[in-house]
């Protein structure tokens, strides 16, 4: 019996299984780079689109990042997703020029993630930010996503404050090592410390700690 593959957009998305899924928007080599996040999915759509929103305020907006930025974390977000997709068998993925780039909902909450980590930071600071990111395991990056998205999500609106204050403070100070548990767990700590201009309930926390990878 031939098992059929599922047909995978970009990097791992395949609306068979969900239709949560992000996008990066890229119009040309030097304009700003998008990142929104979608619930559904209609073939065909985006075919002929470069932005999948027309306005910064748009609810489904999570990031604006200059294309320089862009650049500097362009190469090393391929390669981690690419070698966890060939793990899995998958077809790896490729950021296009200009358009639209589908990524699945787990990858496209870590790249947000790394992206708001960077959007106001010092260029100086993008490698520190990179390797903070590589360092983390993909569960604690889904989790620091969720917990970010939860108030401050929003492209413009969330900016600079909270939770997406903290992250940047987080992951563009000294390298966090892989191999180095504690330190993973002092960085999540340390954003608690950082974010106080927001306070959440320990039952809310909780509810959203059962929900980050949904």
């Amino acid at each position: 019996m031939t098992v059929t593959k599922p047909t995978v957009k970009g990097f791992g998305f395949d609306p068979s299984e969900s239709e949560h899924y992000f996008q990066v928007s890229l119009s040309s080599k030097s304009g700003d780079v998008h990142i929104t996040e979608h619930m559904s999915w209609e073939k065909g759509v985006w075919d002929t689109k470069i932005r999948a929103v027309k306005a910064d305020t748009d609810e489904r907006l999570r990031v604006i990042l200059s294309h320089e930025k862009w650049d500097a974390i362009a190469d090393a977000v391929k390669n981690e997703f690419n070698r966890r997709l060939r793990k899995m068998d998958i077809t790896g993925g490729n950021w296009k020029a200009q358009g639209l780039t589908p990524l699945s909902r787990l990858f496209g909450k870590e790249l947000v993630l790394l992206a708001w980590a960077i959007e106001d930071a010092d260029p100086g600071r993008v490698h520190t930010a990179i390797m903070n990111w590589l360092g983390l395991t993909p569960e604690e990056r889904w989790w620091l996503f969720t917990m970010t998205n939860a108030a401050t999500g929003q492209a413009i609106y969330g900016k600079n404050i909270g939770w997406r204050k903290a992250v940047r403070y987080a992951l563009t100070e000294n390298p966090i090592s892989a191999s180095q548990p504690e330190q993973r767990v002092g960085l999540i700590s340390k954003m608690d410390k950082i974010d106080s201009g927001k306070k959440t309930s320990k039952q809310n926390q909780q509810g959203l700690l059962t929900q980050y990878t949904m």
